[in-house]
């Protein structure tokens, strides 16, 4: 069955290319900018006072602002699996990856990165990749190819922090290879000291052991393994000392990557991921950053986000891209302050703790790890200067619906199993339409929501930290935007026919199946 093609696209497809089953527009460049914990509230354009964000701000005049755009989860490796796949992470019981785990979307997977590559495009992505690497069969070998990884599932070109920034190993990798690897010291990495205890490899300080060693800031709760560059790490690594990375140049190398990728590429279309360890802990921003507000590491290190998108946008100007790329910044999850390390940040779940007059998530209730709107509603900016008008949208959208709705605006028919919970919205991500979804599935870790109209019904789940769970709650966010008033004992037949459906949708092979 052939997808739905918008009257946009119709307009605009004027090139046929070599394949005869499709025919499409005049190449514009797609570009995805991650942030990482990066809260509705802590942008300008979203109603911070605290933070300067200028060019997201700008991007934000220019384009599309969402309202009500989402990550599908409350935390990062499982948004990234869905925005990727076009899957909702419960399905495949994604959480958060460790430092060693295996490549968690399996390689026979239509993804984001083969939608693009199969319609022309280069792919390629760029900075934090948290979704594992090596298998099950095959874990990951850091002084041979790392494989498989993103070139197995559609990207021609990757260079990445392989997991995240909290976590080891503390090196770059570009395709297979780490960066400036030094055979005579080679890299092991594992969960104990015995597991990485190996001779001939540069040893690390254990922070159990020694917090002394945290010299850069200790720790909090937790990340106190391994201690590289002064901090401390989740999990143990040993070896690669002439390959780590350095935590406060981190941005420069990522910007740097991607202009020379831009530049590699300004005469054919590209599907670009960046995705920024900015503004996730260990917060070390760039010491030309510091002080740039006063709110520590974590407002210091937005402002350094803010600046590598005025980057990116400024390599598309410079290569006359700008107008003709579709360019979409968003986050992966919500804010989240103290998360690990002593930076400065203060513990802020709701307004009522927040004394610095900033609250990451804007006007809604919780952040990351929450199933509460401030985990999953997130900046969501689109900007295609040659075809999208400025304006705010309060349509409700979602990342996992990206590769539906590509796929519709590219002409190409998803595999009949592709992307089960993706679909098409192509009107309102264009702002062709003010219209968004009927419902939608948010996650977190120990809960699922369903949003549908003014409503939205929580059911929770036994979690290591709450082994008896929590009992369900209705909102409406209408009249209760903040999520302060459970409204369940009052309206018991729309809790039951919301959970009714999200039992459904949880039993079902995908929402569109």
């Amino acid at each position: 069955m052939k997808l739905p093609c918008s009257p946009l696209f119709l307009l605009l497809s004027v090139i046929t290319v070599s394949n005869p089953c499709y025919a499409k527009i005049s190449n514009p460049n797609v570009v995805i900018i991650y942030g990482d914990d990066l809260g509705y509230g802590d942008v300008g354009a979203y109603g911070s006072k605290k933070i300067p964000t200028p060019n997201i701000d700008a991007l934000a005049s220019q384009g599309l602002k969402f309202t009500d755009g989402h990550c599908t989860a409350a935390t990062c490796s499982p948004s990234r699996f869905s925005m990727l796949t076009g899957t909702h992470s419960f399905r495949a019981n994604i959480r958060i990856l460790a430092p060693n785990a295996p490549l968690c979307i399996p390689v026979n997977t239509y993804t984001l990165a083969d939608l693009f590559k199969e319609a022309g495009y280069d792919t390629a992505i760029i900075g934090k990749w948290h979704l594992g690497l090596g298998s099950k069969e095959a874990p990951a070998d850091w002084n041979s190819d790392v494989k498989p990884g993103p070139l197995e599932i559609g990207f021609d070109y990757s260079f990445l922090l392989p997991s995240t920034n909290d976590r080891v190993p503390c090196v770059y990798l570009e395709n297979y290879r780490v960066v400036d690897h030094d055979p005579n010291d080679p890299i092991f990495v594992g969960f104990s000291p015995k597991q990485v205890n190996r001779i001939g490899s540069t040893a690390y300080p254990d922070g159990k052991l020694d917090r002394a060693a945290m010299t850069y800031y200790p720790s909090s709760h937790g990340h106190e393994h391994s201690v590289i560059n002064g901090i401390g790490r989740i999990g143990y690594m040993a070896g690669g000392k002439q390959a780590l990375w350095d935590d406060e140049t981190m941005a420069d190398v990522f910007v740097g990557k991607a202009r020379a990728y831009i530049s590699k590429n300004r005469d054919k279309p590209f599907f670009l991921y960046f995705s920024s360890q900015d503004i996730h802990v260990p917060r070390a921003p760039h010491p030309r950053f510091h002080g740039k507000t006063d709110l520590g590491y974590r407002g210091d290190a937005t402002v350094q986000f803010d600046w590598t998108v005025g980057q990116i946008v400024e390599a598309l100007k410079n290569e006359g891209l700008f107008d003709n790329t579709i360019l979409i910044l968003s986050s992966d999850n919500g804010p989240a302050y103290d998360d690990g390390y002593v930076d400065g940040t203060t513990v802020k779940t709701s307004k009522a703790n927040n004394d610095q007059g900033h609250y990451g998530a804007g006007p809604y209730r919780g952040g990351k790890y929450q199933i509460y709107e401030g985990g999953t509603r997130v900046p969501f900016i689109i900007t295609w200067p040659k075809e999208i008008q400025p304006d705010t949208s309060d349509a409700l959208v979602s990342q996992i619906d990206f590769l539906h709705s590509f796929a519709t605006f590219l002409k190409i028919q998803l595999p009949e199993d592709a992307a089960p919970d993706s679909r098409d919205t192509l009107d309102a991500f264009l702002g062709q339409s003010k219209e968004g979804l009927p419902f939608m599935i948010e996650e977190a870790a120990n809960a699922l929501a369903l949003r549908k109209g003014e409503w939205k019904y929580i059911e929770f789940h036994p979690s290591r930290y709450n082994p008896i769970p929590l009992k369900p709650e209705l909102y409406n966010l209408r009249s209760d935007a903040a999520e302060n008033n459970n409204q369940i004992l009052g309206n018991p037949e729309i809790a039951a026919s919301l959970k009714a459906q999200l039992d459904a949708l949880q039993q079902s092979k995908g929402i569109c199946k």
